[in-house]
């Protein structure tokens, strides 16, 4: 069972015709397409600097972190709603720009790589408050100085494997994420 074949009906059928909406979509869905090369260019030089490659060679190590996987249940339940997927996309977004730091200072030659994808994601994310505000969707704002704690890492390998789960976890946002959104393009 794959969770994004459940996005069958959404309460947004009055959108479909709205071209300010699907441009808004097509943007964003590039922009997101964008974002998930960029973490995927990381990955390969986490995967090459440091041999760390295959999850599954890493789950034992794993165990004992505190690797947050931000959750997006909201978008892919056969109640999908625009309103609390948005609402979860921007949250999970400021906790991986959060946890971008992580990767920043594990690799300090990749810093503009990792800057930019902070900006994207920045702008991904007052994108998407921008268009639920167009809409009347309710929105939350999150100050932006009170940013979740970095993870902690008890020895040097131990943040070499965080940043891959890091990343990992974030490349499995961004897909679900990316689905809802061509999901609601598709409407």
């Amino acid at each position: 069972w794959a969770p994004w074949q459940a996005l069958h009906g959404a309460p947004l059928t009055e959108l479909s015709g709205d071209q300010d909406f699907q441009l808004f979509l097509q943007r964003n869905l590039e922009f997101t397409r964008k974002i998930r090369g960029d973490v995927a260019a990381l990955q390969r030089v986490v995967c090459d600097t440091f041999q760390l490659c295959k999850e599954d060679e890493l789950l034992l190590v794993r165990q004992d972190m505190d690797i947050t996987q931000v959750p997006l249940e909201q978008c892919h339940k056969r109640t999908f709603q625009a309103e609390t997927c948005f609402s979860q996309i921007r949250a999970g977004l400021r906790v991986y720009q959060g946890s971008l730091a992580t990767i920043q200072a594990l690799l300090p030659r990749h810093a503009g790589l990792v800057e930019t994808l902070q900006l994207d994601m920045a702008n991904l994310s007052s994108n998407i408050q921008q268009q639920m505000e167009d809409l009347g969707l309710a929105t939350v704002t999150y100050p932006s100085e009170n940013q979740d704690p970095r993870p902690t890492f008890s020895t040097h390998f131990h943040h070499q494997v965080g940043g891959f789960f890091i990343l990992a976890n974030f490349q499995r946002f961004l897909e679900t994420a990316y689905r809802a959104l061509r999901h609601l393009a598709s409407l």
